[in-house]
C-alpha cells in the first residue's frame, strides 16, 4: 500500500542520514519527495535515487525558504508534507562552547526549523491541511552534556512545534504539528560521536539487532517509519505529539 500516495513532501538534510532514509521511504510509499541540503552532491545522488527533486539549500538562510516554498507551489500546485531534518551538532559541553558555536547551531537546527515552519504553513493552508514533521531529540528531554548548544536548540524545537500545533489546531488549518525524538542512530553522525566521545568504531554495516540490544543504537529506517506515520492521513488525529524512538534509553 502506497500510504502518501500522491503527497508532495520535503525533506531537508536529506543528502545523508535520517534525512535520506526518510526520502527514501516516503518515496517508496509514492510521495514525490524535494530533498534539500548544502550538500548537492550527495543529495542529488539520493534525488536520482528515489525519483525526486534537489535543491541545494541552507535551511539557515531565511530568503531560501521562501524562494523553495513557491517553487514547489509552482510546480506541483500544493505542499503535504514538510520534514525539518537538517540540523548539525558538534561536540561541547557548557564551558567549550564558543559563542560563534552556539549561534551556528541556533541557527541551523532552531532557525532553520522556525523559517521552515512559517514559510510552509500559508501554503498547507491554500490546500486545506498538511503535516509539519520537525526532527528533535532525545537531547531536548533529558539533557546530553556533550551536546550542549545541540540539546538547546532541540528544546527550543520541541517547545516551539507545541506552540504551533495549538495555533494551527484553533485555527483550522488542518496543519499537524509534530516532533520526533531519535536517541542514538546508526548515522554518520553518531558513528562520529562513538568514535570521538568513547573511542568506540560504530560501523555502518553492523548488525542492526545486535547494536540494539547491546547499544541502544538504532537504524535510520526505525526514524523513517514515524516519519511515513506522521506523513500519511494514518495520524489525521495526532498534533502536538512527541514521538520518541530510543529503545527506551531516556526512560529515567
Amino acid at each position: 500500500m502506497n500510504r502518501v500516495e500522491g503527497k508532495v513532501i520535503i525533506v531537508t538534510g536529506a543528502a545523508s542520514g535520517l534525512g535520506a532514509a526518510d526520502a527514501k521511504l516516503l518515496a517508496k510509499h509514492g510521495a514525490q519527495v524535494i530533498l534539500t541540503d548544502v550538500d548537492a552532491e550527495g543529495g542529488k545522488s539520493i534525488a536520482e535515487d528515489v525519483g525526486g527533486e534537489f535543491i541545494e539549500q541552507d535551511v539557515s538562510d531565511e530568503q531560501s525558504w521562501s524562494a523553495l516554498v513557491e517553487g514547489v507551489m509552482n510546480t506541483h500546485g500544493k505542499l503535504d508534507v514538510l520534514v525539518n531534518n537538517a540540523g548539525i551538532a558538534p561536540i561541547a559541553n557548557a564551558e567549550t562552547t564558543t559563542t560563534e558555536m552556539w549561534r551556528k547551531v541556533l541557527a541551523v537546527n532552531l532557525d532553520g526549523t522556525f523559517f521552515g515552519c512559517r514559510a510552509a504553513i500559508p501554503a498547507m493552508k491554500e490546500g486545506g491541511g498538511g503535516s509539519i514533521i520537525n526532527m528533535s531529540s532525545t537531547a531536548a528531554l533529558v539533557g546530553h552534556a556533550p551536546y550542549f548548544a545541540y540539546a538547546a536548540a532541540k528544546g527550543g524545537i520541541r517547545s516551539m512545534t507545541k506552540s504551533m500545533a495549538l495555533h494551527c489546531r484553533d485555527t483550522k488549518t488542518g496543519i499537524r504539528c509534530n516532533t520526533i525524538h531519535p536517541g542514538s542512530i546508526n548515522t554518520p553522525m553518531v558513528q562520529e560521536s562513538f568514535m570521538e566521545l568513547g573511542g568506540y568504531e560504530l560501523k555502518q554495516d553492523a548488525d542492526a539487532e545486535t547494536i540494539r540490544n547491546t547499544l541502544g543504537v538504532g537504524q535510520p529506517e526505525d526514524v523513517a517509519n514515524m516519519v511515513l506515520y506522521l506523513a500519511s492521513d494514518e495520524s489525521k488525529h495526532v498534533t502536538g505529539a512527541e514521538m520518541v524512538i530510543d529503545f527506551g534509553g531516556s526512560i529515567v
